[in-house]
């Protein structure tokens, strides 16, 4: 019994798909289709000696031929990785991709080493990002539009405990702190922190706290009552702590 990985490659250019098709045969990827219409994309085989996972690559284009797909696709194939292939970073198209369902974000411009790597990360169910992405937020993300946060908590149904502990995640706080600023139990933070995570599609913490500054949450939390200075077992702070709830 083998375990491989197995691609479906979309894109209205063939020979961006055929240049594309032939870097990953050589790296030991099972090309299931290179094709121009989604509706040419079929799921895995079902021989049950045949096991792996399964990836869709979509070469967004100039005119957001991929995006156009993203939701469609995640509905077809449930259990299949979604990577979009865009010509440049662009971060709207970013969040939109994820918010669509993507697995996976990966400019062009990457070399073939890192893009094998990133689609074995993706096979493994980890989210694949640009590392443009985190270079805009360190420099403040001074071009991004910010959204009203009532808006944005509104939109993915957070609640107001929810709320609290975002604005907990974005000071960096401990699942025991919250506790204790909220007087709830660790496992009830637990339960929201989960909560959270999943209604923003979301991996983790660091994550989380960055969708709420993106959103404006932060504007929320400059306007709410200066906190009691409460130290996490280390006697300190950090914002974007990364770790997983």
């Amino acid at each position: 019994m083998t375990h491989d990985i197995y691609i479906s490659l979309l894109g209205r250019n063939e020979i961006v798909r055929e240049g594309l098709r032939r870097i990953l045969i050589e790296e030991h990827f099972h090309i299931l289709s290179s094709v121009d219409d989604s509706s040419h994309i079929s799921n895995l085989p079902t021989d049950p000696m045949v096991t792996g996972s399964h990836i869709i690559i979509i070469d967004t284009g100039p005119d957001n031929f991929g995006l156009e797909h993203c939701r469609e696709l995640r509905q077809r194939f449930l259990e299949s990785y979604i990577v979009l292939l865009a010509d440049a970073f662009k971060y709207e198209e970013v969040t939109e991709a994820f918010r669509s369902g993507v697995d996976g974000y990966i400019v062009k411009e990457i070399s073939c080493e890192p893009l094998i790597s990133s689609l074995h990360l993706v096979s493994l169910g980890e989210k694949v990002m640009p590392s443009q992405l985190a270079g805009a937020f360190a420099n403040g993300g001074a071009t991004f539009k910010r959204r009203d946060w009532r808006t944005s908590i509104t939109d993915i149904n957070l609640s107001d405990r929810e709320v609290e502990i975002l604005r907990s995640l974005i000071l960096g706080y401990a699942n025991k702190v919250i506790s204790r600023r909220l007087e709830i139990s660790e496992a009830t933070v637990k339960v929201h922190v989960k909560a959270i995570l999943r209604k923003l599609r979301v991996s983790n913490r660091t994550q989380a706290a960055i969708w709420a500054v993106r959103n404006g949450l932060e504007s929320h939390l400059a306007a709410q009552p200066k906190d009691k200075t409460i130290l996490n077992d280390d006697g300190v702070h950090s914002i974007l702590v990364d770790c997983v709830a």
